[in-house]
């Protein structure tokens, strides 16, 4: 039987030529999927090189602002979703990096489970992503090495969404703006009978790895206590919150408590907005912040993959 047909988002801010190679490393795939970029308010010439440079039938869509990552992809899905979706529909950054046969592969497994409702491609790094009932989301170590692996939610690196799963349950939640937009999407699927989980074989990179630390720290905490309060409870959600301000505390004592990445004044305005029930973009002084560290995606355009927890 041939693969299921697959629908892809890219959402994209301010990387032209990375995401004008993952459009041609997507369409050298076995299974092309159908493309919509979405671009997340990028500058005019970064706009307009995308504009002159995609392939035919590529599809460009404007948010109009730096709307984040969960928000960018929900404009992508329902561009879709007017336009005769295909039975999955995936989502990435501007600079992942597919394998050959990675598509295919991940759309094969997937469609195997016969309840299958969000799944992501394997990025390698040998670890599974779970959901604590304090911690939210976090990693485990892998226990498949081929194949389907059922988590507790899949990585934005690559991820699908059975179509009729998305019509079931929803979109991603726009408070989060980015990180943890995932997990909170496939708590809601699995509690509506969906199973989630990585398809182990189906080989995905990221090729860019900078991003600030002070955004990071900010939305890391402050999206896990939004859910661990809406999908654990509030006494949860308090247990964590006490959590956070002893790290901040002890790591303010003690720099080798702290996590890689670290920054107080961020942590301190994330649980002030989530106590005051602010949410959505980041403020945009922590974006001005001159601290940055390596090993993530910027968070303006890339998804949350869970592999770093906030202490």
């Amino acid at each position: 039987m041939a693969p299921p047909a697959v629908d892809l988002v890219i959402v994209h801010r301010d990387q032209p030529d990375a995401v004008l190679d993952t459009v041609d490393r997507f369409l050298a795939q076995s299974v092309r999927p159908r493309i919509v970029v979405v671009d997340n308010g990028s500058g005019s010439a970064a706009r307009q090189r995308v504009r002159d440079a995609l392939p035919a039938g590529v599809t460009l869509v404007e948010a109009g602002g730096n709307t984040g990552f969960g928000p960018g992809a929900n404009i992508g899905f329902r561009w879709f979703l007017a336009h005769d979706p295909a039975p999955w529909l995936a989502v990435c950054p501007h600079d992942a990096n597919p394998l050959p046969g990675c598509m295919e592969r991940l759309v094969t497994v997937a469609a195997a489970q016969p309840r299958a409702g969000l799944a992501s491609a394997d990025v390698g790094d040998g670890l599974t992503p779970i959901v604590d009932r304090y911690f939210g989301a976090i990693p485990a170590p892998a226990t498949v090495r081929a194949g389907w692996e059922p988590a507790g939610y899949p990585h934005g690196t690559l991820m699908v969404a059975r179509r009729d799963c998305l019509a079931d349950i929803g979109l991603f939640d726009e408070r989060y703006f980015a990180y943890c937009e995932e997990a909170e999407l496939a708590i809601r699927a699995k509690r509506a009978g969906w199973q989630v989980g990585v398809v182990r074989g189906a080989e995905v990179r990221n090729t860019d790895v900078g991003s600030r630390a002070a955004v990071v720290d900010y939305l890391q905490l402050r999206n896990t206590l939004l859910m661990v309060r809406d999908h654990s409870g509030r006494y949860h959600a308090t247990i964590r919150l006490l959590i956070a301000l002893w790290d901040l505390v002890a790591g303010g004592l003690r720099p080798a408590r702290r996590g890689p990445y670290w920054a107080p004044r961020a942590r301190l305005l994330a649980i002030a907005h989530h106590l005051r029930g602010r949410y959505g973009p980041p403020p945009a002084a922590l974006f001005r912040t001159p601290v940055d560290q390596p090993g993530r995606r910027p968070v303006s355009t890339a998804a949350s993959s869970g592999r770093t927890r906030v202490r």
